[in-house]
């Protein structure tokens, strides 16, 4: 299925908004091209976190390798920079041994580090980070992130006003150089040239994302959530931690605590993961070189491009 020899191997990045397929679309190529996939999602990286965070099943990673699942404790700080270089060593793995490479999620923050590099230096400033955290645990989180649209609307847009810690780390970077997060990202610099990208946005009408996930809210729930976030508290696990800043978590947290009813948590959840939605369709929004396609379209038109490529399909 590989191209021709001294080409530059393929890379097919396949990214979306929440809920919009991507994962199914990604599996279908990775059957049909004996290909791997590279999960691009910032909170499937967690052990324990499986059914919010929509995490295939081992039933399918027999069938399909995946890379960065379960690749860290639930305690523990997974940095877009650390995801980049062991996606980075992944890719290489894959394609060493003749497959074909897959990124599939909807974290535009890991893919850019991926493809384009992280802001250069180090924008460390001890002092003013712990100044911040100070100020936001008085002012709030929904007021940091405030503070971050109006220095960095691009950053701000694409990090989750939940996401504390890396709004202050944004605003870090911002108060430490004077250069917004989004000017310092290395654009077309030389981590993506081993690679031929062919970079896939799933966009699905507004009205079928938004039905979907609320189908997907609802089946996640029947399915068990409240019993995984059980185990989660009961094995000390703090609420603070950085795993439970995945979408849908914390509210789960509450029901199972007494603080919310079912219903109630199912709508809070549902409203949050729209909005993440609308804030990964607004970052993707400005990627020019990414081809944008529907779900019902997509697999037909990447065969097409991965033909054209040199690629061919597995037979049997």
């Amino acid at each position: 299925m590989s191209a021709a020899a001294g080409e530059r191997p393929t890379l097919l990045v396949i990214v979306g908004p929440t809920a919009a397929g991507k994962t199914a679309i990604a599996e279908e190529i990775a059957r049909r091209f004996s290909g791997e996939i590279v999960s691009a999602d910032a909170f499937a990286v967690y052990r324990g976190f499986d059914v919010g965070t929509g995490k295939p099943s081992r039933e399918r990673r027999s069938e399909i390798r995946y890379h960065l699942v379960d690749a860290a404790e639930p305690g523990e700080s997974f940095s877009a920079g650390r995801w980049a270089a062991e996606a980075r060593r992944a890719i290489d793995d894959i394609v060493s041994r003749g497959h074909l490479p897959i990124v599939c999620g909807g974290s535009g923050f890991y893919v850019s580090a991926l493809l384009d590099g992280l802001p250069p230096g180090e924008a460390k400033n001890p002092a003013l980070r712990k100044a911040l955290a100070s100020w936001a645990s008085s002012r709030g989180r929904e007021a940091a992130h405030r503070f971050l649209e109006k220095n960095d609307a691009a950053a701000a847009s694409r990090i989750p006003v939940r996401n504390l810690r890396y709004t202050l780390r944004a605003l870090e970077i911002v108060l430490t150089t004077g250069s917004r997060v989004s000017e310092r990202m290395i654009r077309g610099g030389p981590r993506s040239a081993p690679w031929r990208v062919i970079k896939i946005v799933i966009e699905p009408s507004r009205r079928d994302l938004y039905a979907k996930i609320e189908n997907r809210v609802r089946g996640m729930l029947d399915a068990g959530w409240d019993d995984e976030v059980r185990q989660l508290v009961g094995s000390g696990l703090s609420l603070e931690a950085n795993a439970f800043g995945a979408i849908g978590y914390r509210e789960v947290a509450g029901w199972v605590s007494g603080r919310a009813g079912r219903e109630e948590t199912e709508r809070e959840i549902a409203a949050a993961t729209r909005r993440l939605a609308k804030r990964q369709l607004t970052w993707l929004a400005r990627d020019r070189e990414a081809m944008r396609l529907t779900p019902e379209d997509a697999v037909p038109k990447i065969l097409q491009l991965l033909g054209r490529h040199g690629h061919t399909e597995k037979s049997g």
